[in-house]
């Protein structure tokens, strides 16, 4: 009996003992409520295990541009803008402002190429037609002229013997064969070619016909929905420098080999130079997308409201190849700015931010972090700590989307994938404390039961809102680090 009520006192202080995750060097004692630190997926009593990531540093050292040039002071003449030709009446500044201008009226260059190409071969067959009908001609007043003589060498040598008849046989056998050429090869050789005639003339004639539908459009310089202004450059940064002080949407070439892209420049906040990576603000785009998507880009860059500018940015992902290719060019900051539904506002900025390229899944690096909203990139949610913490640190880790998991939730099990969960593309870990591009949620606070997989899968910043708020706008926009 004793050792019995002995038994029964170890089980249950066994039962009673307290386990818990935290840092043993931390010595935080357990909160009364047990936090989940991915928003789900509660853990299991015990440690688990983790192992830290090193994340490659963020690209530092030599910048790219020195301190903004002084203002020129007032009255000193400003360089003209001229007017260039064939430019669809875009006013071009000087060389120095770049020249990007989209002129249209593509279509009438390519069908002016196309009908120098097809005149020439036009023109041959018309030849070669006319030669075949003279041919034709010479031989049928040929075989007429034999008829006539064979019927004159009939009359003449009606009695000339066996000798004459051999011949006129002959004659007559080289008569059939000729009129047989005549009669049935030769005009069946120029309905063909008549054939392929007539075929291109049509084409000649509805490329005529489109020409000039497009040179009635184009008898006024072409106009868009959203003109693109003159100025252009590397980045946001060159382009500010250039004169482009006004925030809207311009065109950026970061390599002169390369094939320029709309971008939304920012040039208000902080003495500007932002260009726009990401940004939500209404729903309206889904950013539940594949890895392509994600890769090239997607949404809307930005839209005019009345103002004859596209100065009002929409909901879009610039995309991966063309993010990593702009922070890999130098030392670049990033600013992440983010709303309530109070209109309340905070943000994180990171003195430096690279991403790497596809190759390594785009591995994002960040460092020196300053702002409001709290360092949740590199340091994880603040509500949480030891390992519970470092899963939810998005610094050194690859971007993963639903069709391509990289994050380091259980890899390799399709059953458990951040981003599948989570509503969006992102440098998961265990999943998150930060979800950009999760499922947009009107109001702000939602619930497990909302979810889709009842998962904290909002638009989600945890070092401010927490797990189960979706903010109503976020933004990241980078530059190039720079001190004035």
């Amino acid at each position: 009996m004793k050792f019995l009520l002995l038994f029964c006192l170890c089980v249950g202080g066994a039962l009673a003992q307290d386990y818990d995750d935290y840092d043993t060097e931390a010595k935080t004692p357990a909160p009364k409520e047990v936090i989940d630190p991915r928003g789900h997926r509660p853990l299991e009593r015990g440690r688990e295990v983790y192992t830290p990531v090193v994340a490659p540093p963020p690209i530092s050292g030599r910048r790219r541009y020195g301190a903004r040039p002084t203002v020129p002071p007032t009255g000193v003449p400003q360089q003209e803008k001229e007017e260039l030709p064939e430019r669809g009446g875009c006013t071009h500044a000087s060389e120095t402002m770049g020249v990007l201008c989209p002129t249209g009226c593509e279509l009438k260059t390519a069908l002016q190429k196309q009908e120098r190409n097809v005149k020439p071969t036009v023109a041959q067959l018309k030849k070669e037609v006319d030669n075949l009908s003279q041919t034709s001609n010479s031989v049928y007043r040929y075989v007429v002229d034999m008829t006539a003589e064979v019927t004159e060498r009939q009359k003449i040598s009606s009695g000339n013997g066996q000798t004459v008849s051999q011949y006129t046989d002959d004659l007559e056998v080289q008569h059939a064969y000729v009129k047989e050429a005549v009669d049935v090869t030769f005009p069946q050789n120029i309905k063909i070619l008549q054939g392929v005639l007539d075929k291109i003339r049509e084409k000649i004639q509805r490329i005529e016909k489109a020409i000039t539908t497009q040179t009635d459009k184009c008898a006024e310089p072409c106009k868009v929905s959203c003109p693109i202004p003159v100025v252009s450059g590397k980045d946001c940064e060159d382009i500010f420098r250039k004169g482009g002080e006004a925030s809207q949407m311009y065109m950026v070439r970061p390599e002169p080999v390369q094939v320029p892209y709309k971008v939304y420049c920012e040039q208000t906040t902080q003495n500007g130079g932002w260009l726009l990576i990401q940004n939500r603000l209404d729903g309206s785009v889904d950013f539940g997308r594949r890895w392509d998507d994600y890769k090239r880009g997607f949404g809307n860059v930005a839209f005019d409201v009345g103002k004859g500018y596209c100065e009002t940015p929409g909901e879009y992902w610039l995309g991966n190849d063309r993010i990593s290719q702009l922070t890999k060019m130098g030392p670049t900051e990033v600013l992440i700015e983010m709303q309530d539904w109070t209109g309340a506002k905070v943000h994180a900025q990171y003195q430096q931010f690279t991403v790497q390229g596809e190759a390594s899944n785009y591995i994002l690096a960040v460092d020196k972090y300053t702002g409001t909203a709290g360092n949740t990139l590199v340091e994880g949610a603040k509500e949480l700590f030891g390992v519970n913490r470092t899963m939810t640190i998005h610094n050194g880790m690859m971007f993963s989307t639903y069709d391509r998991d990289n994050d380091r939730w259980v890899p390799g099990d399709p059953s458990k994938q951040c981003s599948r969960e989570d509503g969006g593309g992102w440098w998961y870990n265990s999943c998150h404390s930060a979800n950009p591009n999760g499922r947009y949620y009107w109001g702000g606070a939602y619930t497990k039961n909302m979810a889709k997989h009842g998962t904290d899968d909002g638009v989600v910043w945890m070092n401010w809102k927490g797990s189960w708020y979706s903010l109503k706008a976020i933004s990241i926009k980078i530059r190039p680090f720079f001190t004035d």
